[in-house]
């Protein structure tokens, strides 16, 4: 750990029961008080505990690689070796590899294993599924999950395939099906490794892999390290290194104050995508309700938001506002519980509290703790009289002892380590805090953290423009090969992100702009290294808007000729190499002048640019996103209010039968086809804001709607989902089927389907001048659409913040129309200020304060249809 700080790799807090120890701290290998947040050092190591402990280590996954090679360096590559990891056939699994060796039909086999429950319980497994009573399963499954078993039994009992298929899962499943290596585990020896174990070999491994697996090498007396590699590390020093190349401040996330008021309220506001462990929805409606003020209800949330404790959410919610009294089973619970506001919540509160109430000895504590976690039930049924007989003898009532008991049987088996929970929440405070306070640095790095994932890309660059941060294009004059934040503060697009550009062409473009930018495309390639950023490379920069920066050039003229099969960039780059050839060659007169010969610059040909799409769809295919807009923003409105569904739904038809759905898309991809029986269908493609979905029509429906099915037209579709024909054979219904309803060109449904516009007024700034402006406006724009006016009487709150911008989001009633879509839930602050040179804008305003942001919500709200006008909604 001490050398991985020398190196400059980020070591994390610590994770794990690690951080209950007080000499783990003292010694630097954790960073998390134990003291100051109450953690057990006796849930770490007791007198009772038979195996010794890990120590679990967090490295930035950038850097776990050189802390290995330290590990090889120091010890040597026969001492150092990696833990062999045995795959079992798991349940879903084995179904699904019998169903193909049987030809059972891929989606019978899909509908078969969604029968299994997602959490498979504890020593359950197909076969004892089909073969126990029903009691005995009902009480280790979720009644959801019993109804589904039930149909699954069913199917195993027929003798048709699906039933032979299910009888021989259970036969295959628990065999090896794969090898592996460990995740995280590393063994160090004295020496030679094949002293002591088996080893083998593998193919994406210098190392030695043994041939034990983790729980038997343990067994044999090695030590053994876990090495863990953890991305918002990695995160957490790249916004550190950003903020200092920017602002030349030094930070420490470790000295990060606890009680930042930014934090706190980007934490209440559930304003936490790209948050460590906190970023989940339904995280975010619980953290907008609680309200987190201190860093314990962080800790709190983090263990409570899983299966099992997420059930208590709502009362530690309403706990901690005061909507429900907080109430102690006995007065010497309040010091051990007040901080989960009643609430058993963490294995050490159970641990401590039986110390406290029933003078438990520390390891009794952590054996209690670790029966009712494991549902030790013989364990248990000893030590029960015990607490309740010892604790009465302190003078407790026994039907609340009894009741204490019982409700830790029900929830401890839920509870969470509290040290590992303080030392996950500290690193998702720590970049919460980031966020909060240097939003750009953050979200660069979590952009260029997610490179390789580009629907991830696409997703935080949404997240940026709800932050109000500006995500630019790559450009040759100020990218890395990172997401980086420019001098305006905008977020400029990583080269790397490109296809086919890699880390050499970086290397070469950054290095040669140090001294000054370049000013052209031939000043690029005049002195970039032509070898490391090849054709490929810079034609791929061109198509991502890379050379946008070189005026009077534009994209379509880098790939256009002049008839002699050319493109204006190769022309660009054998310029270049020509005139490093004559530099390289050069000689020096006998006068001492240079003998440099002139090449003339080629020629900008002239030629029209490319269309938006055009230019959208090229950086598509070179980036894999839209960067600099998507072919679908200029119909946002009728994205948002008339198509209901998103095209992820489709995945699974068999969840949406008989449901009406409509979408909104780009066609692609389209195929015309010729059926055996001579009728046409046709294979085609919808690409909505970041998915896309392969449709295919047949029939009367391909009849009717074929004229709309153009690549690159913007559409509408509206279908039903119906179930599939049963088979005459066997009597099962086959696929759902896909039945299209509607097509409409995306530009036609505001004409066919809006009906009314609801405008939000402010009561206090309707005067005169605002009205007449405002009926001015609908003048000009008649029509057959009703108005609705919603007159809102609002309140204003003034909190004490720094300097910062935001967007929020208002979910609004689907039938109406509104001029912004960026009003914040039961806020609404309208720019009504017109001069009388502008055109009306009914438009949020986002007040930048230096020391003050208002929060408005409203009072009281009155809708006042309009009988007489009538307008346009376009």
């Amino acid at each position: 750990i001490a050398e991985a700080r020398k190196m400059g790799v980020s070591v994390g807090p610590g994770r794990g029961s690690a951080a209950g120890s007080v000499v783990a701290y003292c010694l630097k290998i954790t960073n998390i008080d134990p003291l100051l947040y109450n953690l057990l050092f006796e849930r770490f190591l007791n007198p009772d505990r038979v195996s010794l402990p890990d120590i679990d280590i967090d490295f930035d996954d950038e850097g776990r690689s050189s802390v290995m090679d330290y590990v090889i360096q120091k010890y040597g590559k026969k001492q150092v070796a990696q833990i062999i990891t045995y795959g079992k056939m798991a349940t879903k699994s084995a179904i699904r590899d019998t169903a193909r060796v049987l030809d059972l039909p891929l989606f019978e086999a899909d509908k078969i294993a969604k029968l299994i429950p997602g959490m498979m319980p504890s020593k359950w497994n197909l076969a004892r599924f089909i073969n126990e009573k029903e009691d005995l399963i009902k009480k280790a499954v979720r009644p959801e999950e019993f109804e589904r078993i039930k149909v699954l039994i069913n199917l195993a009992n027929e003798g048709d395939l699906g039933g032979e298929t299910i009888q021989q899962a259970k036969i295959l499943e628990g065999n090896l099906r794969n090898t592996g290596i460990h995740a995280c585990g590393v063994i160090i020896t004295p020496s030679d490794i094949t002293n002591f174990v088996p080893v083998s070999t593998a193919k994406d491994s210098d190392l030695f892999v043994t041939q034990f697996d983790n729980s038997v090498v343990e067994s044999a007396g090695l030590l053994k390290m876990d090495f863990l590699g953890l991305k918002t590390l990695t995160l957490i020093k790249d916004t550190v290194k950003l903020v200092k190349y920017r602002s030349n401040i030094d930070l420490n996330p470790d000295e990060f104050p606890i009680d930042d008021i930014k934090t706190f309220e980007l934490f209440q506001r559930g304003e936490t995508v790209g948050i460590f462990q906190y970023e989940s929805a339904g995280m975010q409606k619980y953290l907008k309700e609680l309200k987190p003020t201190v860093f314990p209800d962080l800790i709190a949330m983090n263990a409570l938001y899983r299966p099992g404790p997420i059930a208590y959410i709502p009362s530690f919610v309403r706990r901690k506002n005061g909507e429900e009294p907080i109430v102690y089973d006995l007065d010497d619970c309040e010091e051990l519980l007040k901080d989960t506001y009643g609430i058993t919540v963490y294995q050490e509160q159970v641990m401590l509290l039986s110390q406290k109430l029933a003078d438990f000895s520390k390891g009794d504590a952590d054996v209690l703790r670790k029966a009712m976690g494991k549902k030790l039930i013989d364990v248990l049924a000893k030590m029960e009289p015990k607490f309740i007989s010892q604790a009465m003898a302190k003078g407790h009532p026994k039907d609340k002892l009894e009741k204490i008991w019982n409700d830790w049987k029900a929830f401890a088996e839920y509870a969470f380590n509290k040290s590992h929970s303080t030392c996950y929440a500290w690193i998702a405070y720590q970049t919460a805090y980031l966020k909060a306070n240097y939003p750009a640095e953050y979200m660069a790095a979590v952009l260029s953290n997610n490179m390789n994932d580009i629907k991830q890309v696409s997703f935080f660059m949404e997240e940026c423009k709800r932050m109000g941060l500006r995500v630019l294009g790559p450009d040759v004059n100020e990218s890395y090969y990172k997401f980086t934040v420019n001098d305006d503060y905008a977020i400029r697009f990583g080269i790397g992100a490109v296809k086919g550009v890699g880390m050499a062409a970086v290397e070469t473009i950054v290095e040669n702009r140090k001294t000054a930018k370049y000013k052209s495309i031939f000043d690029l390639t005049k002195r970039i290294d032509l070898r490391a950023a090849n054709k490929k490379a810079l034609e791929n920069l061109a198509l991502a808007g890379g050379f946008d920066s070189f005026t009077g050039v534009t994209r379509a003229q880098y790939f256009h000729d002049d008839g002699d099969g050319i493109t204006f960039y190769e022309k660009a780059i054998r310029y270049g190499a020509k005139f490093q050839e004559n530099q390289n060659s050069s000689q020096v007169s006998l006068f001492g002048e240079s003998s440099e010969v002139q090449i003339a610059e080629p020629i900008v040909p002239p030629c029209e640019d490319w269309s938006t799409m055009e230019k959208l769809a090229k950086e598509k295919e070179v980036v894999g996103i839209y960067i600099s807009g998507h072919p679908l923003d200029d119909f946002k409105y009728e994205m948002k209010y008339f198509c209901n569904s998103k095209l992820e739904l489709l995945r699974d038809l068999n969840q949406i039968i008989n449901k009406n759905l409509t979408f909104g898309g780009i066609i692609s991809n389209v195929q015309h086809r010729i059926a055996k029986n001579g009728k046409g269908w046709a294979l085609f493609h919808l690409e909505g804001y970041d998915e896309s979905y392969e449709f295919k029509i047949f029939g009367e429906e391909y009849m009717k709607y074929r004229h709309y099915l153009i690549p690159n037209s913007f559409t509408y579709i509206k279908i039903l989902v119906k179930e599939g024909w049963p088979n005459r054979e066997t009597g099962k219904k086959g696929d759902p089927m896909i039945q299209f309803l509607e097509f409409k060109m995306l530009q036609d449904v505001f004409e066919n389907y809006a009906k009314k516009l609801s405008v939000l007024l402010d009561i206090k700034d309707l005067n005169t001048n605002f009205i007449s402006k405002l009926n001015a406006v609908f003048q000009s724009n008649k029509g057959n659409n009703s108005v609705v006016f919603d007159i809102l009487e609002l309140e204003t709150e003034i909190k004490q913040v720094e300097k910062q911008t935001q967007t929020d989001r208002i979910e609004e009633n689907t039938s109406a129309v509104l001029f912004d879509d960026e009003i914040p839930d039961e806020t609404v602050v309208f720019s009504e200020d017109f001069s009388d040179d502008e055109d009306l804008n009914i438009e949020q305003t986002i007040a930048e304060a230096e020391t003050t942001i208002e929060e408005t919500k409203v009072i009281t709200r009155i809708s006042l249809p309009s009988r007489k006008l009538k307008i346009n909604i376009s």
